[in-house]
């Protein structure tokens, strides 16, 4: 099996690619360690450590109770992609769950800047992270007395690139998406158990990833990634009060669908809609924008990515190495 030149994150099973493979993955470094970069320096809490030496404590209530909140943030061509809306994410989620980051937004735009400097990279993925910090055992947060920052510069693909051409199956899972009354999706908590578990679920059917639905039945997300549908020339995507991430990726699909004159409309999708739909994809920050082929059994339209999918993926490479937050001072 080849691989792409990325450490690649999540590797499901393998389709051979055919002669109409058309749709490429955006980032491609050959694969070597964990980040994917040879004496990666990582950042926490204001100083670089190796790879090697990059700890925690065992106290750390991130790692005890998954109490923290995270970002995953793309950088193209030497500018980091929609750094301002990750990092208002961020805020929001910590906000939510009574976490104070012990730094302003200014200062965490240069710390994820110099990461990325540090590591001497141009195209690849900012992981970023803010645990609750060390405590005792307990569950109680104020014996958290001083939160964690920390960011790992990565090179890599979530998907191989296969995906990108020949697209994704897929299956519904019986795990449900939390409800907004257990733990608010649109909190990035460290706690990613439920996703886990449906990821797990897709590995045991042999898909390559699980559709979530919610309490009610409808369609929330994936694993990691929002979930479109496109039938007659308009695409749908479930709302936010779903269960559905209001992901960076996701927005700029609404701005490229906006600039195609295509109609997006935020709607409750059930299963049914996903099996009888024209087209469907996926978007995440790691994933980017990737299509899906089947569902459940069922092939979507043609059993090929269609064209609006192809259409909204080649706009949005052009746009993510056009814009974003420069790292050097020339690009």
């Amino acid at each position: 099996m080849k691989t792409t030149d990325a450490t690649v994150l999540d590797e499901p099973k393998i389709h051979e690619p055919g002669a109409e493979a058309v749709i490429e993955p955006a980032v491609e470094s050959r694969p070597r360690r964990t980040t994917g970069v040879k004496e990666a320096k990582i950042y926490i809490d204001g100083k670089f450590y190796s790879e090697a030496n990059a700890k925690i404590s065992v106290f750390d209530h991130g790692l005890l109770y998954g109490d923290g909140i995270f970002e995953g943030i793309r950088f193209y061509n030497g500018r980091v992609f929609r750094l301002e809306e990750h990092l208002l994410r961020l805020w929001d989620s910590a906000r939510s769950i009574c976490l104070e980051i012990p730094m302003t937004t200014r200062d965490m735009t240069e710390a994820v800047l110099e990461t990325i400097r540090q590591n001497h990279l141009r195209d690849g993925y900012i992981r970023l992270l803010v645990t609750r910090g060390i405590g005792n055992l307990g569950l109680n947060p104020t014996q958290c007395k001083s939160p964690s920052v920390i960011i790992i510069a990565a090179t890599i693909a979530l998907y191989h690139q296969d995906f990108y051409r020949k697209g994704l199956t897929i299956v519904t899972c019986a795990t449900r998406r939390s409800s907004p009354a257990a733990l608010n999706p649109a909190v990035k908590s460290l706690n990613y158990l439920n996703n886990v578990m449906a990821r797990v679920e897709a590995n045991l059917a042999g898909a390559d990833e699980a559709l979530m639905l919610n309490d009610a039945g409808n369609v929330a997300e994936c694993t990691a990634d929002n979930v479109f549908i496109v039938k007659q020339g308009q695409i749908f995507t479930p709302p936010v009060a779903a269960g559905a991430l209001r992901g960076i990726t996701r927005a700029v699909v609404f701005e490229i669908a906006a600039e195609f004159g295509v109609k997006v409309r935020e709607t409750d999708i059930t299963r049914h809609d996903v099996f009888v739909a024209d087209e469907c994809f996926l978007t995440g920050t790691a994933a980017e924008i990737v299509p899906v082929v089947k569902a459940d059994g069922r092939s979507i339209g043609n059993g090929k990515p269609g064209p609006i999918t192809a259409r909204i993926i080649a706009r949005f490479r052009q746009v993510t190495h056009e814009t974003g937050t420069p790292i050097f001072a020339k690009n």
